[in-house]
């Protein structure tokens, strides 16, 4: 489990395809406190590392993940948010994230507020996804607050340290992001049989 708060960008070195899978070759800071079969958040999305050889890791994505998130666009030279795994004894700061990304979302607009940043998203409601007016979503792995949900899109604002300290420095209209939605509203979506 994670919380959505970003530890650190990690820099994709390689990508290496085998079958339907694909191999990320990560270059991070926290490359030397990670070991084996560990997981670990890439853009929201919970990877298992396969290898550590100096400041770089690998990781490995399988066909459904590549299908499901946007890691299928990554290129070498490209960002990405990371987070380890939350510790029992850990404080709770963001919000319940999962790992597993539930479809992905295309940025509509980027607003510099003079202080702030207003992304605004469009996602897919045939999927059944909800968003409420100031609940939690995730993008890339980022736990955010709702301030304008709308049918089939919202808008979150983005204070300069987390735009200094995420990917979303790179993220434009017409990007692509992964969206976790709030794991309480999937399961009270589920029960009500919405």
């Amino acid at each position: 489990m994670f919380t959505g708060i970003i530890e650190t960008l990690g820099r994709v070195k390689s990508i290496r395809a085998e079958n339907t899978n694909k191999h990320f070759t990560i270059q991070a800071e926290i490359t030397p406190e990670l070991k084996i079969d560990q997981s670990v958040s890439h853009n929201g999305v919970c990877l298992t590392v396969v290898a550590i050889q100096n400041q770089e890791y690998t990781v490995t994505a399988i066909q459904e993940t590549l299908q499901k998130t946007n890691l299928n666009s990554l290129h070498p030279g490209d960002l990405v948010n990371l987070e380890r795994c939350m510790q029992a004894n850990g404080r709770f700061d963001g919000h319940v994230v999962q790992g597993h990304v539930d479809q992905i979302g295309t940025c509509l607009a980027v607003v510099d507020q003079n202080g702030s940043w207003l992304y605004t998203f469009a996602y897919d409601t045939t999927a059944g996804n909800i968003i409420v007016e100031k609940g939690s979503i995730c993008v890339n792995g980022i736990s955010l607050t709702v301030v304008n949900s709308q049918r089939n899109q919202f808008s979150v604002a983005i204070i300069p340290y987390t735009y200094e300290h995420t990917n979303l420095q790179n993220v434009r209209a017409g990007s692509t992001v992964n969206l976790e939605f709030d794991i309480i509203g999937k399961y009270v979506a589920k029960l009500l049989g919405k």
